[in-house]
């Protein structure tokens, strides 16, 4: 196994994991989870480990990038477009599924072109909790990455500030691959998705006034919620400066968050997956994670347009 194909593997299993984690407690306050779990919230799968509608967009994602291989946006746009209307009729797609997804998938459907098709004033944490299949897929092209994260985002989710967190996201993951000390990262954000949004680029800032707060709840309650993109990725790299060497307890301080635990923990996963390696990710998690032996074939399936693309 080469490193690129172990690589997407631990994206893969990691935005998963953390995905499931958090959606057993998503829509809970930090209160209510310590009621229901005890003081350390969620510290495990549980056993019926599945996941939600944030690994199911981000799969579709994945199969619509090695459908299209290495084409043209218009083209992989055509697959992204087929694979998210299959997702809107799955009898799967009954786990909490967001509004502007729905309705921007909806619109493609009827033949609303995707540049037109999203929600304008939606910057729901939608598009950013899909996008780390683009951000492994283009590590070594960061224009394509930008292009690419942006189609997939405004097909649903319009609002600037919605496009510039899944770029962002996308290029989180693209920064974790390539090593990047984890201090650098903000800076390294920033500067990439510099003029798209200043509500993003002031929620990111907020990062480095509460990282070294003692009261990580008290940190995650000054990041916000989650619900909307920037504080998503904000609250998502805050777990993963928190602990850049731990994939284990990155998602599970991103799963025991308030508002849109999933999101936030999927998010962190695939950055913590990213950096650390399949490794890192205890073994029983991802033997127990929903369609286990599904995510290994498509992580190998997009490792190799990614190989095909790099010979």
């Amino acid at each position: 196994m080469s490193n690129i194909d172990a690589k997407f593997k631990a994206i893969l299993y990691g935005l998963a994991i953390g995905d499931a984690l958090g959606f057993q407690v998503e829509f809970s306050k930090l209160p209510h989870i310590y009621e229901r779990f005890g003081r350390e919230g969620v510290t495990d799968l549980p056993e019926d480990a599945l996941f939600s509608d944030d690994t199911q967009m981000t799969i579709a994602i994945a199969e619509a990038l090695v459908k299209a291989g290495d084409k043209d946006l218009e083209s992989i746009m055509a697959e992204v477009r087929r694979e998210f209307i299959k997702w809107l009729h799955s009898p799967e797609n009954n786990r909490a599924p967001g509004n502007a997804c729905l309705i921007g998938v909806e619109n493609m459907e009827t033949g609303i072109h995707w540049s037109q098709s999203g929600v304008a004033d939606s910057k729901g944490c939608g598009s950013a909790m899909r996008v780390a299949p683009v951000g492994y897929l283009y590590q070594n092209q960061p224009e394509k990455l930008k292009e690419v994260a942006s189609a997939t985002g405004i097909c649903t989710h319009g609002h600037p500030t919605g496009d510039a967190a899944c770029i962002g996201a996308a290029y989180l993951v693209k920064l974790a691959l390539d090593g990047i000390d984890p201090g650098d990262m903000v800076p390294r954000l920033l500067e990439f998705t510099k003029g798209i949004s200043q509500e993003f680029d002031e929620a990111i800032l907020k990062i480095t006034h509460c990282l070294d707060w003692d009261d990580e709840d008290e940190a995650l309650s000054c990041l916000g919620e989650g619900w909307i993109g920037e504080e998503a990725v904000a609250l998502a790299l805050y777990c993963f400066l928190r602990y850049p060497n731990d994939y284990k307890k990155t998602v599970l301080r991103a799963a025991n968050t308030n508002g849109d635990s999933d999101s936030i923990a999927c998010v962190a996963g695939g950055i913590s997956g990213a950096y650390l390696g399949l490794e890192a990710i205890p073994r029983d998690w991802i033997s127990r994670i929903e369609k286990s032996e599904y995510l290994e074939d498509l992580a190998d399936r997009l490792a190799k347009v990614k190989n095909n693309k790099s010979g």
